[in-house]
């Protein structure tokens, strides 16, 4: 694992133009809710959309690799700006194989952000390994980067802003909040 301030995670964060999530365990805690009818429910974090949508902004893409099929991750992905959505994806690494030919990168310019042994093989291909802290010891022990934040309370925000914060655009990314509010007060 790499430090928070470390020159080699700065380097592996200065060269990503991809960020891919798994999305139970990460872009949520994990935990399944099913209805009575068999309608799945999740709950997402808030921060983590806005990051989502300011890291995109900034310039660089968003994708989802998730082996659940789930109408409410596609509406997440929808309005958090993900361009690319591989949901059922029974091989994560496949998927992710697909999606750098698709988007004509290499695997150094690509983080992926994981929580169990499933996220893997992705994970060992891509430049920026992520897990959260309650990923099984294996795939701490495979991440370059452990999240701070759980999944589902955060963690997505934080890479957000780790991924700007060395791509120097957090600072244009926050400004328009910050001369809002120095307008308002």
């Amino acid at each position: 694992m790499l430090a928070a301030n470390s020159p080699e995670l700065n380097k592996r964060l200065q060269a990503i133009k991809l960020l891919v999530l798994d999305v139970d365990g990460v872009m949520t805690d994990g935990g399944l809710t099913i209805g009575d009818d068999g309608q799945e429910y999740k709950t997402f974090h808030a921060h983590d959309g806005l990051g989502m949508k300011l890291l995109k902004a900034s310039g660089v893409e968003l994708a989802i690799i998730t082996g659940r099929t789930s109408n409410v991750v596609q509406k997440r992905a929808e309005s958090t700006g993900v361009a690319h959505f591989y949901q059922g994806a029974e091989d994560k690494l496949e998927a992710f194989n697909d999606l750098m030919k698709a988007c004509k990168l290499e695997a150094h310019q690509c983080a992926f952000m994981g929580d169990d042994v499933v996220d893997l093989p992705p994970m060992l291909a891509c430049g920026l390994a992520i897990a959260v802290p309650a990923s099984p010891a294996l795939v701490l022990k495979h991440a370059h980067y452990i999240t701070k934040k759980s999944g589902g309370r955060g963690a997505v925000r934080e890479v957000c802003e780790l991924i700007m914060e060395a791509q120097g655009t957090l600072d244009a990314q926050m400004a328009p909040f910050l001369s809002r509010a120095s307008i308002s007060n």
